[in-house]
């Protein structure tokens, strides 16, 4: 029987890493504990840099979706808001441009750095089980084949 086991790729911002090295461990943590395999980690610089390396994921055979980690604090200015926003619009393009989930691990805009510590655990898992149960999800769609008369409901 073919492996249905999901390949994951991480995406991790460096910036704000005390916070991000901490995601980046319980997401390994919680994709293997889910039966998922981590084939690639990547880091970037910043949450804003994410695109271009999910991208080139994407392109991959054998990434089956992606998890992206990163903190954006809130500052003195409104870039946060920026790079959050932008960050997050980009991310939804690819996933729908390539058909394979990429989630969104991020934490902020307008948070506090004490903030962003208390929401590790639930950003990061969250983040790993979207992709795993989509990315299941979609190749049961894909691999689907029913009649007319019947209803399927893909859960």
């Amino acid at each position: 029987m073919q492996d249905q086991s999901i390949n994951l790729g991480i995406v991790v911002a460096e910036f704000n890493y005390d916070i991000t090295y901490l995601m980046l461990q319980r997401a390994i943590s919680h994709a293997k504990f889910l039966g998922a395999n981590i084939r690639i980690v990547f880091k970037v610089p910043g949450s804003y840099d994410m695109a271009i390396a999910v991208k080139e994921l994407l392109k991959r055979d054998d990434i089956d979706a992606v998890v992206t980690l990163g903190a954006v604090i809130k500052g003195e200015t409104k870039h946060d808001e920026i790079v959050a926003t932008q960050a997050a619009r980009k991310l939804l393009d690819l996933s729908v441009e390539f058909g394979k989930p990429v989630t969104l691990g991020i934490i902020g805009h307008g948070v506090t750095h004490e903030q962003a510590v208390e929401r590790i655990e639930e950003y990061s898992t969250r983040a790993v089980e979207s992709a795993i149960k989509l990315a299941k999800r979609l190749r049961m769609l894909h691999n689907l084949q029913i009649s007319r008369e019947e209803m399927v409901i893909i859960e």
